[in-house]
């Protein structure tokens, strides 16, 4: 979700909630062919599909954080030419002057009309690249916005500390979500978490209706973020064990739902198209059997990035925008 790369907060949220996910030896990054086949450039673009300039924006779920082939400027914002920006393009026949991906590992809606620095060079606003002669703008925004990286973490850390603080399986701290309750607002109504969600819509909002204004002819495609956890946590059971309650896991799946569900209002408010990547990766999540998975945990293929899509999950998202720019 071009989630920041928090250094021990991310192992920390990946090693608590995913560690053991991956059922056995992780595919290594020339092994994930199998899945759903990617478009290739031969694909011919059909009548109703949009002609360039196409350009692409978002975080690193956008940039494919450590999916191979790694390139681009700046180096610090891992973008792959296997994420699915670059297979929409190639789906499409866009190519050169017709195609710019501008995405970057660990941006914000509230950074993209700036300058973003990484530990390796400093990307240009994103929003430069948009011009009134751009056709096709997809944006993928807003995980970075609400902290998603930082609840996952938190949501971790509290359910390991009530598991084990519990003498048994059957206790209250188990059965109940330890993270629901830390996020819970006092006097009802919505948590925190809900309240972040919502601050991110503005910061979303704010950035279509500056894609609006400056490329007023393109098509727009607001890309939800892809499943990271199962809807029935009890999938879960067998990989995470004992140490995190399924209340918890089923917390913050909930969770994930509100900022899908708050992109789709965004976009429709700013008559855009939501291109819903959750409901095509059911079944797909990091716990999931490492031949079907389309986001990593944290024992996965040697060098991608935990919590995020891998080429898998790239190449499905892919699918899901070239079918809905293809309508």
């Amino acid at each position: 979700m071009g989630l920041r790369r928090g250094g021990t907060g991310l192992a920390l949220a990946a090693l608590l909630l995913a560690a053991g996910c991956s059922g056995g030896a992780a595919d290594g990054p020339g092994q994930q062919s199998a899945g759903p086949a990617g478009p290739t450039s031969s694909a011919a673009p059909t009548p109703s599909a949009p002609a360039g300039p196409y350009v692409a924006l978002g975080d690193s779920y956008t940039s494919g954080l450590k999916v191979p082939p790694q390139g681009g400027t700046p180096a610090g914002c891992y973008r792959s030419g296997a994420n699915y920006p670059s297979l929409v393009a190639a789906g499409l026949g866009l190519a050169g002057d017709a195609f710019r991906d501008v995405s970057c590992s660990s941006a914000r809606a509230g950074e993209l009309a700036r300058p973003q620095h990484t530990p390796d060079g400093t990307n240009p606003p994103q929003l430069d690249a948009l011009s009134p002669a751009t056709r096709l703008v997809t944006v993928g925004i807003g995980g970075n916005d609400a902290g998603f990286m930082e609840v996952v973490t938190h949501c971790a850390r509290e359910s390991l500390l009530h598991t084990l603080s519990s003498p048994g399986p059957g206790d209250a701290a188990v059965t109940a979500s330890a993270c629901r309750a830390s996020y819970a607002a006092t006097g009802g109504g919505p948590d925190e978490v809900e309240r972040r969600v919502a601050a991110a819509g503005e910061k979303v909002a704010a950035v279509l209706a500056e894609i609006r204004r400056r490329s007023p002819s393109a098509r727009l495609y607001v890309v939800g973020y892809p499943a990271l956890l199962p809807s029935d946590p009890a999938r879960c059971r067998a990989a995470l064990g004992e140490g995190i309650a399924l209340p918890d896991i089923a917390f913050l799946t909930e969770k994930m739902d509100q900022l899908n569900e708050m992109l789709r209002a965004r976009a429709a408010a700013a008559g855009a198209v939501f291109v819903d990547t959750a409901a095509v990766s059911a079944g797909h999540d990091m716990c999931a059997g490492e031949s079907q998975r389309w986001v990593e945990p944290v024992a996965a293929a040697s060098g991608a990035a935990p919590l995020h899509p891998n080429a898998r999950g790239e190449r499905g998202m892919a699918e899901a925008v070239l079918s809905a720019v293809r309508r």
